[in-house]
């Protein structure tokens, strides 16, 4: 295994509850994990009824994901994808640098679901699940798709209601994964406090 120069924090959540926002005011450098979803066209991509459903793990490349924060940790440059949702497809890459930072976040809905992995690898610093009232992540969630057009309307209206009736069991599969329930101003307080540590030995 190479040798670990930083380490990751993992910062999951509902869609729409503030994690971007969150990780950007850590100060520390992002990893968007929601630009690792399958093309449109991937025929691995799980299915309810005739639509694609975005919300299941499997609509989305884990290992892709984990090999990135990986190689991350260690200290070299990564090519990341960026991915258009509107469009259901990546669009390009751009390079992924640490700056020397000892920490990075990795945030999105899927998360938690590399918790594990990165545990084990020794790559884990620390992993979140941010929660919000269901109807503030629900308006947070609408207002925002609406106005990068990512869907038609009708649609977003639609999933933002599942989504805010789906929440619960979605924060605590989340937390069920490892990631820890926590309030924004938490996680920064956290955070902060991980970045003034001394720093470790490398694994």
């Amino acid at each position: 295994m190479e040798p670990r120069i930083a380490r990751v924090v993992l910062l999951a959540g509902p869609s729409g509850s503030g994690k971007s926002y969150i990780a950007r005011k850590t100060g520390l450098p992002v990893l968007a994990l929601d630009d690792f979803y399958k093309d449109g066209d991937d025929p691995t991509l799980p299915t309810v009824g005739c639509a694609v459903d975005w919300d299941d793990p499997a609509s989305w490349h884990h290992d892709a994901a984990l090999a990135a924060i990986a190689t991350i940790c260690a200290g070299r440059a990564c090519d990341v994808p960026i991915y258009a949702i509107g469009a259901d497809r990546c669009v390009g890459h751009r390079r992924f640098e640490l700056g020397g930072a000892p920490l990075f976040v990795a945030e999105g809905i899927f998360a938690a679901e590399l918790v594990a992995d990165c545990a084990r690898l020794g790559l884990l610093a620390g992993a979140y699940s941010l929660r919000r009232p269901r109807t503030v992540t629900y308006l947070r969630r609408l207002a925002r798709d609406l106005s990068e057009k990512r869907k038609p309307p009708a649609l977003l209206v639609r999933r933002g209601y599942a989504l805010m009736r789906a929440e619960p069991g979605i924060s605590d599969r989340q937390r069920d994964l490892g990631a820890r329930p926590a309030s924004g101003r938490r996680i920064l307080r956290e955070v902060a406090a991980m970045t003034r540590a001394p720093s470790r030995t490398p694994a």
